[in-house]
């Protein structure tokens, strides 16, 4: 007498072929489970259907000032090192090393310098935004620029947080009247 063997659990036991041809169909070669206990569609971690907030789109644009920064700062650093160093007739390791760290001081310090000012720009305009003014964008631009630049500078007294003010102003006015309307430029907005 042949006794049939008809898995039904889970784990459907070895890959000896005791059963059907039906009862392998759905086994994994691999994890030998039963396939057909898995769900039939498929569920993504983030959702394609939802918006993504003010706050959250501009995490990109803070990471690329603090890259951008970086670099800035790091090509900057090399070049005093390199000057600095001649002066001081350093050679050898003892200029290498000082070399690397007027690189890395430089490009920390202007990276984290534009960083901060991005951070500060982004969450200027989210509060304006959430403030229920949502009319015209450049106008939200300019004035983020310009509390952000005053912002930055505001420990170093009242003419340089007025300097700085204007500076971001202006940087915010170029943002917002000559790159952002340019078509390539919506692409990636």
């Amino acid at each position: 007498m042949m006794e049939n063997n008809n898995n039904s659990g889970l784990f459907t036991g070895g890959l000896g072929g005791m059963g059907s041809q039906n009862n392998l169909q759905g086994l994994s070669p691999y994890l030998n489970i039963d396939t057909s206990y898995l769900q039939s569609s498929p569920e993504y971690i983030f959702d394609q259907e939802t918006k993504r907030g003010k706050l959250e789109k501009s995490f990109s644009a803070i990471g690329s000032a603090c890259c951008i920064g970086a670099g800035i700062g790091g090509a900057y650093g090399l070049y005093d090192g390199v000057r600095q160093t001649a002066l001081a007739d350093l050679s050898g390791k003892l200029r290498r090393t000082q070399l690397l760290n007027y690189t890395m001081k430089g490009a920390s310090s202007f990276g984290n310098a534009l960083g901060s000012v991005a951070v500060l720009y982004s969450l200027t305009h989210c509060l304006i935004s959430a403030a229920g003014y949502e009319e015209d964008d450049e106008v939200k631009s300019l004035v983020s620029g310009a509390v952000s630049g005053a912002i930055f500078k505001s420990t170093s007294g009242l003419k340089k947080c007025a300097r700085g003010s204007a500076i971001g102003l202006g940087l915010a006015a170029i943002w917002a009247f000559g790159f952002k309307k340019q078509e390539s430029v919506q692409n990636y907005l």
